[in-house]
């Protein structure tokens, strides 16, 4: 059984800016794309994936998954990057930005396929829904060809796309709120405009056995609301999400990893499902509460989140 990949912190880097991706190489990020697309401005297209060539062949990316994040379809380019990165043993993923239409995904597994006859295996495909037909279709997509492996949630495309009045990325607007009658002394209460997408993609992924990533957080510098809004992924059931400075790095990665007494919760409810089991039982009262094998699959599903030996 291959073990899942672990995506907990994923950072974004455009291709041409060396630096920034030798940093990214060297980064404590469970996972890195290289971007060839809206981080890269048309005209440094050519260089940015000659440098994610040279990425790929050269530096050491120690335990991470690496990806490169292609351009859409519909672009002139799009067959050349893939003939040029997919048989690069180094390269785990292409990330197919505003993914929408099956037939596409399952054109562009044609090409992976084609250009990775040297590898053992051909690189995988990871889809970004960003659009509302994306979302609409999300469940077909998750399963459009056998190399998709993982859906990521394109938070700021995506609300562009619905006509949200947002400017800033992965922040819900801040007049979408619950309004009671004032007369009443209801408050006004923020509503979270990324709750229904998260959902259904997160529904999607786990129906198929995909890994889901949500979006960024916007506001690098913010480690509160950087923390937050990972912390809120992590509750949900999201396996990550994407970063784009190396300062969320950490408080993303923490909120994702179980604590110590989350860890030791999850022992002890192995232990004493391994007792039960023993006596021949599919369940038994720990700390005042029943427990069976689905409390079992969920804490076994935790320990994943941890820190690599």
């Amino acid at each position: 059984m291959t073990t899942p990949r672990i995506t907990r912190t994923y950072l974004a880097v455009p291709a041409h800016r060396a630096r920034m991706v030798q940093g990214a190489a060297a980064s404590s990020a469970d996972a890195v794309f290289m971007d060839l697309e809206d981080a890269v401005p048309l005209a440094e297209k050519a260089a940015a994936l000659q440098e994610a060539v040279t990425a790929l062949s050269t530096l050491d990316w120690g335990r991470k998954t690496v990806s490169v994040r292609l351009n859409g379809f519909d672009s002139p380019t799009i067959r050349t990057e893939i003939a040029q990165l997919a048989g690069l043993a180094r390269l785990d993923a292409f990330i197919v930005p505003k993914a929408e239409r099956i037939a596409d995904i399952a054109t562009i597994g044609g090409w992976i396929r084609d250009a990775s006859a040297s590898r053992a295996k051909p690189v995988e495909l990871e889809l970004l829904i960003e659009t509302a037909l994306g979302l609409v279709n999300v469940e077909t997509l998750a399963t459009a060809d056998p190399l998709v492996t993982a859906l990521h949630l394109g938070v700021g495309d995506f609300a562009a796309s619905i006509g949200a009045r947002s400017a800033e990325i992965g922040a819900s607007p801040a007049g979408y709120q619950h309004v009671g009658s004032a007369a009443d002394g209801h408050p006004r209460v923020p509503l979270d405009l990324f709750a229904y997408p998260m959902m259904r993609l997160l529904v999607a992924a786990r129906a198929f056995g995909l890994r889901a990533i949500d979006g960024p957080c916007g506001a690098f510098r913010d480690e509160i609301t950087t923390a937050a809004t990972a912390m809120k992924a992590a509750a949900m059931g999201f396996d990550g999400k994407q970063v784009i400075h190396p300062s969320q790095i950490e408080p993303t990665r923490k909120a994702f990893v179980p604590s110590d007494q989350e860890l030791a919760d999850a022992r002890r409810t192995i232990a004493a499902m391994e007792a039960a089991e023993r006596a021949g039982q599919g369940a038994v009262t720990l700390d005042g509460k029943m427990i069976d094998y689905a409390n079992l699959r969920m804490v076994q599903r935790l320990l994943r989140f941890q820190d690599p030996d």
